[in-house]
């Protein structure tokens, strides 16, 4: 058993630090302020192959494999969660198109999608349905010659500002078999957008409802085969519930850097912060958290990689672990600044802020437990 990164793997993540350090950490409160990330960032990362993590080399995507993608999301996630998580979901959208498309869908949509010249955003949670995700209301009815989508969805990072959607619709009877995936582009007749939602954290993230009134689309932008839809959302949600726990790692990683470096100069009482037994056990807490999260989120990734029987309650524990972990982590960090962890100057409290949000999306907690207390009672004697 080896636990060690491969010489590929450190450079991924180190590359992926140090764009985050000289492109996204010195605006990320600049971008917070703005309320939008500027869209000339995301062809710079597309040119590293963080546009495509996961889309096949013959798609013209990076190939890289779950554990691969954890790390850009990690490195990156050190700068700014916000920014991370957004190109997270851009790139579950990514590695959707290019497993369940058809072949003239992918010929149209992925070349833009891995250059980044084409933004995807991710569409399932309604005002009215979010953990019983299933439950979702949105139609899409046949049309001549395509689709008819109408219905509502809520909290879309990107809402607005994406260039195209992946819609969850319900073409059939109720429940998760009656669900299937479209691609809406912006601009389609019908497609609006609410007002810009006031957020805790992710403030860089432009997030609005997607309204869908009678929005007709092509029939070729059917994802996949009908009524698979809910499938295809669970499957991506596996690697993005990686992603996701990898963002708030990395920011945890990032926090506990700049309280290190402050309590290396902070003095009190004559003496540095850092040289107080006390605060040293406090340090040696957080950093034993974060290793800890590190091995679960690697071995989860390795798991899904591997196509293991338990992948997907393993992305769930790790994704439940790591995210509290995290926001554990930051809050410490936030604290031993003492009252300028308060303030906006130092970072710290934007990072405990952004977290937070972890622990709700791409399945909140307690549907990670509720995944986990079903593995574990399905395989028992």
């Amino acid at each position: 058993m080896d636990f060690a990164l491969s010489e590929e793997q450190e450079a991924i993540l180190a590359t992926a630090r140090a764009f985050g350090e000289r492109h996204i950490a010195p605006h990320a409160r600049a971008w917070e302020r703005a309320g939008t990330i500027p869209r000339d960032l995301w062809p710079k990362l597309a040119e590293l192959g963080f546009g495509g993590l996961c889309v096949s080399e013959a798609a013209g995507g990076a190939g890289l494999g779950r554990l691969d993608a954890t790390l850009v999301f990690e490195g990156l996630a050190r700068a700014c969660p916000s920014v991370a998580s957004f190109l997270s979901i851009h790139n579950m959208c990514a590695t959707m198109l290019d497993r369940h498309g058809s072949e003239a869908l992918k010929a149209r949509v992925l070349p833009g999608v891995v250059t980044m010249e084409t933004v995807f955003s991710y569409c399932l949670t309604e005002p009215g349905s979010g953990s019983d995700a299933a439950a979702l209301a949105t139609r899409a009815e046949r049309a001549a010659g395509g689709w008819r989508l109408s219905g509502t969805k809520a909290f879309i990072s990107g809402g607005g500002y994406s260039d195209a959607y992946i819609v969850m619709a319900r073409t059939g009877g109720s429940g998760a078999r009656g669900i299937s995936a479209f691609v809406v582009e912006a601009g389609t007749p019908g497609l609006s957008f609410g007002g810009l939602e006031d957020k805790m954290g992710w403030r860089s993230q432009p997030t609005r409802q997607v309204r869908l009134d009678e929005c007709t689309i092509p029939a070729g932008n059917l994802l996949g085969e009908e009524g698979r839809g809910f499938t295809y959302a669970m499957m991506g949600l596996d690697g993005g519930r990686l992603n996701i726990a990898a963002g708030a790692l990395g920011a945890a990683e990032g926090a506990l850097a700049a309280t290190l470096a402050y309590m290396g100069t902070r003095r009190a009482f004559g003496r540095r912060l850092d040289e107080f037994q006390a605060l040293q056990f406090r340090l040696a807490d957080m950093e034993i958290a974060l290793q800890a999260a590190r091995v679960f989120l690697r071995q989860a990734a390795w798991k899904l990689d591997a196509g293991a029987a338990d992948a997907t309650a393993a992305c769930a524990m790790a994704k439940a672990f790591v995210t509290e972990a995290a926001s554990r982590v930051a809050d410490g960090c936030l604290q031993l600044h003492g009252g300028y962890g308060y303030l906006a100057d130092y970072g710290i409290e934007k990072t405990v802020r952004d977290l937070r949000v972890h622990q709700i999306l791409e399945g909140t907690n307690e549907i990670m437990r509720l995944i986990v207390a079903r593995e574990l009672l399905a395989r028992r004697p």
